[in-house]
């Protein structure tokens, strides 16, 4: 163990380069970012923390799956796209066991015989898997690669760990985030849309007599049989109300 404090002593531009990545980490606006862009944020940053690395790429599962896949470099995104079209591979590895995952020679890795030849072919020898986890939860997947053999020693492998502890959490309020903007825009589009229904059954109202159930079902009438949908047969309701009101008030202003 001392030894192993020793080695750790003797690569201060490691250190440096590590607290620089956790502070990019804690300074990330994800707020201003995409999902995608914030993960890649991530991923940029741990191929500064972690010596040997030459790129990384960050993988968000839902329901254990891929779902969001971003890289710090096309090779990373040719070599991730690899392994989750064969099903097979360091990452996948490392979420389903919720451990780190090392290899230094993956043209010869026997753990993934499809996945392993291939990326040795092009040139990719090493890689080292951490898993991101937030409670109990896996949430996902940081992949770091290089091309030399045995690039990532039991040092690289601490402090890939000691990373991907914050950034995981990065990566969980960014998908926290990016969900609750995307529920907001479809609040705000449900919402815009139910305004103009009701704006197109008050016009019908007016012109014909109906009742509000009576608007409301000669609306969906519409809808079926020109096959469109409700709220786009509202707003031609609502839009055909305009026209006429300024037609027959040309000097109303627009």
């Amino acid at each position: 163990m001392a030894d192993h404090e020793s080695d750790f002593s003797q690569t201060p531009d490691d250190e440096e380069d590590l607290n620089s990545a956790l502070a990019g980490l804690s300074q990330l606006a994800t707020g201003s970012l995409s999902l995608a862009d914030a993960l890649t944020a991530v991923a940029d940053f741990a191929v500064k923390a972690i010596p040997g690395a030459d790129g990384a790429g960050v993988t968000l599962l839902h329901e254990d799956r891929p779902d969001t896949v971003v890289a710090s470099a096309p090779f990373v995104r040719e070599i991730d796209d690899i392994q989750y079209s064969i099903g097979q591979g360091p990452c996948i590895s490392a979420a389903a066991n919720g451990s780190t995952v090392r290899s230094g020679s993956l043209g010869g890795e026997a753990r993934w015989p499809a996945f392993g030849p291939r990326v040795g072919r092009l040139g990719v020898h090493s890689v080292l898997s951490l898993p991101l986890i937030t409670g109990e939860e896996v949430i996902g997947a940081m992949n770091v690669y290089a091309h030399a053999k045995d690039a990532f020693d039991e040092r690289a492998a601490e402090l890939g760990e000691l990373f991907a502890v914050p950034a995981a959490v990065s990566v969980q309020n960014a998908r926290a985030l990016a969900t609750a903007v995307l529920l907001s825009q479809r609040l705000e589009k449900a919402l815009t849309n139910r305004a103009a229904i009701d704006q197109a059954i008050g016009i019908l109202i007016s012109r014909s007599g109906y009742t509000p159930a009576q608007a409301f079902n000669a609306l969906r009438t519409i809808s079926q049989q020109e096959n469109r949908k409700l709220n786009d047969i509202a707003r031609s309701i609502v839009d055909d109300a305009g026209k006429r009101a300024r037609a027959r008030h040309p000097h109303t202003p627009q």
